[in-house]
C-alpha cells in the first residue's frame, strides 16, 4: 500500500510495474474484489464519461437559469473552424469538458472526478485523446486508473471539496489527475506522470470557488474547459523533459495549506468573486427572484 506519490513511485521501482497496475493491486486488497471486477468498474465509469463528454456537443441542455445552456455546442460547433488561437484539437478538448459541464447542470448522469464540479476536466482529455489520437480502450482504462490513483492522494493528503479548499481543490485537482492520464497515454515514465501532475496543480493554485448564484454551472463550466486545457499543457511541459523541481507530495501540501489560507468566501458560499459582482448579483436575483 501506498499513502503519497513518492510511496507509490517507489512501489513502482521496486515491484517493475506502472502506477496504474500498483493502484489496481491495492484496489483489489481494499475492496476484495478481483482485478477482473474492478476492471469492468472502470470501464463503467469510462462510459459514463464518453456520454456525459458527448452528449451535450450537438444537444442543446437546459440549466437551471440558462446558465451554460449551449456552451457545448457552441465551442464544438467553433472547433471544426480553422483559424482559432489554440487550434481544432484544443478547442475539441474544451468542448467535451463543456459537455460534461452542461449535463451536470441539467441534473445528467456524470462521473465525479474527483467531484461533479469538475466532472468535465478528466473525461474530456480521455475521451479526447482517444477519438483524436486513436488510442485503445483499454490503454484508456488504463489511464482511467492512473488519474483515479492521483486522486486519492490528493484526497487522503489534502482535499478535493470546494468547500473546503476552493476550486484549487476541485478543477485543480481533475486537472492534475488529466495531466497525469494525458502523460501516460503519451509514453512518460512514472516521474514525468506525477511532474505533470504537480504542474497542472502549480498553474491553477489558489484559485477560488465563486459559483455564481451559488449553482454549479459558472464559472464551473468555464474552470473546467480550462482545466482540461491546463492539463495538456502540464502533461506537454513533462514530456518536453522539463523537471518539477517541487515533488508531487510537497505541491499537494502546498494546496492544502493555500486551501485552508482562503477565506471563507472564497470557498464555495457565493459570497466572494465574481459570484458577488453586480452581474452575479443580478443573475441571482434572476434566478431566485430575491436580491
Amino acid at each position: 500500500m501506498y499513502k503519497n506519490g513518492q510511496e507509490l513511485l517507489d512501489l513502482c521501482a521496486k515491484e517493475n510495474k506502472r502506477a496504474w497496475e500498483i493502484a489496481l493491486d491495492a484496489e483489489t486488497k481494499l475492496t476484495g474484489l478481483t482485478r477482473e471486477k474492478l476492471w469492468a468498474h472502470f470501464e463503467t465509469r469510462l462510459d459514463v464519461m464518453i456520454g456525459s463528454a458527448t452528449k451535450a456537443l450537438e444537444h442543446r441542455q437546459a440549466t437551471k437559469g440558462g446558465l451554460v445552456d449551449g456552451v457545448a455546442n457552441c465551442q464544438y460547433e467553433y472547433s471544426k473552424k480553422d483559424g482559432s488561437v489554440t487550434g481544432n484539437y484544443m478547442n475539441y478538448i474544451m468542448a467535451l469538458a463543456y459537455s460534461s459541464s452542461e449535463v451536470n447542470a441539467s441534473m445528467g448522469k456524470i462521473c465525479a472526478s474527483p467531484t461533479a464540479g469538475s466532472c468535465g476536466i478528466l473525461p474530456a482529455v480521455l475521451v479526447g485523446m482517444m477519438n483524436k489520437e486513436g488510442f485503445a480502450r483499454e490503454k484508456v482504462v488504463e489511464a482511467l486508473i492512473y488519474a483515479s490513483a492521483v486522486g486519492a492522494i490528493y484526497t487522503r493528503n489534502a482535499t478535493v471539496a470546494g468547500a473546503d479548499g476552493g476550486c484549487q481543490a476541485e478543477c485543480g485537482v481533475a486537472s492534475s489527475m488529466a495531466a497525469a492520464a494525458a502523460a501516460y497515454l503519451k509514453g512518460a515514465d512514472d516521474k514525468a506522470c506525477f511532474d505533470a501532475a504537480g504542474f497542472a496543480m502549480i498553474n491553477v493554485m489558489g484559485l477560488v470557488c465563486d459559483p455564481v448564484a451559488g449553482l454549479v454551472a459558472l464559472p464551473c463550466a468555464q474552470r473546467n474547459a480550462s482545466g482540461a486545457v491546463n492539463a495538456m499543457i502540464a502533461a506537454d511541459m513533462a514530456l518536453a523533459g522539463q523537471v518539477s523541481h517541487i515533488p508531487f507530495d510537497q505541491v499537494v501540501e502546498a494546496m492544502f495549506k493555500v486551501g485552508k489560507m482562503l477565506p471563507p468566501q472564497l470557498r464555495e458560499t457565493a459570497k466572494g468573486g465574481i459570484a458577488t459582482t453586480p452581474a452575479g448579483k443580478a443573475i441571482y436575483k434572476e434566478v431566485f427572484g430575491v436580491e
